[in-house]
């Protein structure tokens, strides 16, 4: 919990009360369900928590967007952003039930009214957003086929409408053809395990290269 307060300083009451809930939530959960591995949940406010808020250092979503998280899993990076931005409305995705399961009961634990849960199939989403985002779920070209059509055309925020994706390693060839920025999360984060992880932001109004 104090990494996180370590980098969001700001925290009402209430969020820091949310965030602390985490870790017994997830340990409760992690013994029934493999949410996250075993050795993570040891670490879950560096690893789960944090890794996720990465993507509120380059950008502050405005009240009202729509934010739809694929394939969310136990609710990363979801829930951690949904209670960092209370005026933001969030939709939380997988197509596994146990997963929605996990991240139902937390959502209503932590009174987290501005998420909804869809348990479907990525592709079988019909709606708009502002933003999509996702941790690692599959290379990017895969993931930008479940994006199409998904996003509104009026820009609100900072950064145009797009995906903002956490993943790591050399992606120099998965990105290859791919118009994006890279965003390091070790310029924000100075723990070791942040290195070499990076926030991957693409508009889809932009052509290839």
């Amino acid at each position: 919990m104090n990494v996180v307060r370590k980098y969001f300083s700001n925290l009402s009451c209430k969020q820091l009360k949310q965030f602390s809930q985490l870790s017994s939530l997830y340990t409760y959960w992690n013994k029934r369900i493999n949410v996250v591995s075993k050795k993570s949940v040891e670490d879950l406010y560096l690893q789960h928590v944090l890794h996720s808020l990465s993507i509120a250092k380059v950008i502050h979503f405005v009240k009202g967007t729509k934010v739809l998280d694929i394939g969310t899993g136990g609710g990363f990076p979801g829930i951690p952003l949904a209670i960092l931005f209370p005026d933001v409305n969030f939709s939380l995705n997988d197509s596994i039930g146990k997963k929605i399961k996990v991240v139902n009961n937390i959502k209503e634990e932590l009174d987290l009214n501005n998420i909804n849960v869809i348990h479907s199939r990525a592709e079988d989403i019909d709606d708009k957003f502002d933003f999509i985002i996702s941790r690692a779920v599959t290379n990017m070209k895969e993931f930008k086929k479940f994006t199409i059509n998904k996003f509104n055309n009026t820009n609100t925020n900072s950064l145009d409408n797009g995906i903002l994706y956490l993943k790591g390693g050399d992606l120099s060839e998965e990105m290859k053809g791919i118009n994006h920025i890279q965003f390091k999360i070790p310029d924000f984060f100075s723990e070791k395990f942040f290195i070499n992880k990076k926030i991957i932001y693409v508009n889809p109004s932009h052509k290839n290269k």
